[in-house]
């Protein structure tokens, strides 16, 4: 096409209407690229987009705390972070990950200092609830969940075969009774006190014993034998294993052909065997209680505010597909509802092993409890005197029942007598005023083993016997004070080295004694009894609305005990088990 010529008003000489245009285009223009620029600074601030090195200057720097299976997975999502520039409000995120065992990192949560960790991700919520639960201990919140692993019993392909794996299929007591009842399979946990594997496990035993009739007595036993094989840590427990498939190996009475294991360790191991015999694994039928890893937050309050939206870009960040491929690479499942048939394989499971159904319902903060009450009182045998209240006062009705507090009480007693072991030693006083002569008390039946045969029965069955047969005493008041000191000085002179020794009292009321030494005298003197290397805690349990909970406390501290307040005396098996723990723990 030829070469056009201008129209005339658009000629030399001629204003050209155009530039009014083209500034009104620049300004669009202007405005677009501010539109533009602005919303993807709030992208780069917000960690949507991110450009080169831009942010590495000024990275937000996170330190997290995570379970030892975890914390890999976890460093390795950080070096994605890093590689790939990932940021929190334009910000880089710079994670460390510090591999802490989750029963440690409860322990220094819960003495109360501060940490220099952002986020903390264990391996199970009950350490959470755990930390939560203690009002002196640092505040976690619980974010999500980041992973999922199941818990079975994975055992040597020897062991497992001869248990019919993997067709045949088992619920945890039938698994637990096979490895009671063969010389050849011994089974192995870790510490329930010091793993989330081993306690849910243990909790699932006993809720499933408790379920039969004798099942009280079924879960102790089993505690009692698991306990021989156990180990400190979920690692550790690994090393019992027989070392190679040789005779002498497999024989070895110190090795487990059987192991309690979540499904990621049993991958990992799996993982690492280099061609020799991996693990089969065990799903039960009954349901695997769920290692489940959530991402919590450490004392929330004192994050800047960079920190709290760092640590919960860095727990979305999780959520992705690269580092959801990460997890799983780990051995994690990523959803807690579905199972990669590739995971379970490579952790020794195989269909018809039920993997893929629900987990079972999480335990109860009160079964977490009972089973770890359970567990330390058969792991190291008791010595025990009980206290209890029988003044008049104990004839009254618990409020909602057809039952006096001295009704509830003994049934909570025997209930709690179920727990012990024929090892344990257990004894009970009853008290009021002047039961015998001026004694403000009475020994029913002595402390001694409740297995020990007394006449045509056992210690076990006069104990059951004398708690069934407690009653108020008529006009009867509270002699709380002489009593106290009496049974502590008792429980002093007949103590037994390697047994877990304390006092148990049980009141409704204040002291009511008016002839009796005075409240600061009593806690003076069991100061002076107590001795550090004879322990003897005083757990002191204020029964109803007319006991003082503070004196109690006070006079339980005395000893290095702990005081408690129970509204409902059906609370006090509980009470008791949740008590012999902490005391344990401390001793």
């Amino acid at each position: 096409m030829g070469r056009h010529s201008l129209p005339d008003e658009y000629r030399a000489g001629v204003v050209d209407p155009r530039p009014r245009v083209r500034r009104r285009n620049v300004a669009i223009a202007t405005v677009l690229v501010l539109t533009v620029a602005a919303g993807t600074a709030a992208a780069v601030r917000g960690g949507l987009l991110s450009f080169g090195g831009s942010c590495q200057d000024d990275a937000v720097h996170l330190e997290v705390a995570a379970s030892p299976d975890v914390a890999p997975a976890l460093r390795t999502t950080a070096d994605h972070a890093r590689k790939n520039n990932i940021t929190s409000d334009g910000r880089c995120l710079d994670v460390s990950v510090t591999a802490r065992e989750s029963y440690k990192f409860t322990d220094a949560l819960r003495s109360g200092k501060s940490s220099d960790v952002q986020v903390w991700v264990p391996d199970s919520d009950l350490w959470v609830q755990r930390v939560s639960a203690d009002s002196t201990a640092i505040e976690v919140t619980n974010a999500g969940n980041v992973a999922y692993s199941p818990v079975g019993v994975a055992m040597v392909p020897s062991a497992a075969k001869s248990l019919g794996w993997p067709e045949k299929t088992y619920t945890w007591t039938e698994l637990a009774g096979a490895t009671m009842t063969s010389d050849r399979l011994k089974l192995g946990a870790a510490d329930p006190t010091r793993s989330a594997t081993g306690l849910l496990a243990l909790t699932q035993l006993s809720s499933a014993a408790a379920r039969t009739k004798g099942g009280d007595t079924q879960a102790a036993a089993m505690a009692k034998t698991l306990s021989q094989r156990t180990s400190d840590s979920d690692s550790q427990v690994l090393d019992t294993l027989p070392r190679d498939s040789s005779g002498p190996e497999q024989g070895n009475p110190k090795r487990n052909q059987a192991l309690i294991l979540s499904e990621q360790a049993a991958f990992t191991h799996n993982a690492s065997a280099d061609g020799g015999d991996g693990l089969d694994l065990f799903y039960p039928k009954d349901g695997s209680p769920q290692l489940d890893y959530p991402f919590t937050l450490v004392d929330e309050p004192r994050l800047s505010t960079d920190q709290s939206r760092a640590a919960l870009r860095f727990m979305t960040l999780l959520g992705e597909s690269e580092p959801q491929k990460i997890l799983r690479k780990h051995g994690f499942r990523t959803d807690a509802a579905t199972a990669s048939d590739a995971l379970v394989t490579e952790a020794g499971g195989r269909s018809p092993q039920p993997y893929a159904q629900g987990s079972a319902e999480p335990a109860s903060a009160k079964a977490l409890q009972e089973a770890l009450g359970m567990w330390t009182i058969t792991v190291q045998s008791a010595r025990i005197t009980t206290v209890v209240d029988a003044s008049a006062s104990m004839s009254e009705p618990v409020p909602g029942t057809d039952q006096s507090r001295m009704d509830v009480t003994k049934a909570s007693l025997l209930q709690a007598l179920a727990t012990f072991t024929p090892e344990d030693e257990i004894g009970l006083w009853k008290f009021s005023t002047k039961l015998d002569g001026d004694k403000d008390y009475r020994v029913l039946v002595p402390t001694e083993r409740l297995g020990d045969r007394k006449g045509t029965g056992t210690q076990k069955d006069k104990l059951s016997a004398a708690f069934s047969s407690l009653e108020p005493v008529p006009r009867g008041a509270t002699g709380l004070y002489d009593t106290t000191l009496a049974a502590y000085q008792a429980a002093i002179s007949s103590f037994v080295k390697g047994k877990f020794n304390a006092l148990v009292v049980l009141t409704d009321g204040v002291n009511q004694d008016p002839g009796s030494i005075s409240r600061s005298s009593l806690v003076s003197q069991l100061q002076k009894l107590t001795d550090p290397q004879r322990p003897v805690p005083l757990i002191a349990i204020a029964v109803g609305p007319d006991a003082d909970k503070e004196e109690v406390d006070q006079i339980a501290k005395a000893t290095g005990g702990s005081g408690h307040q129970v509204n409902d005396p059906s609370q006090i098996h509980s009470v008791i088990l949740k008590a012999i723990v902490e005391a344990g723990s401390q001793s």
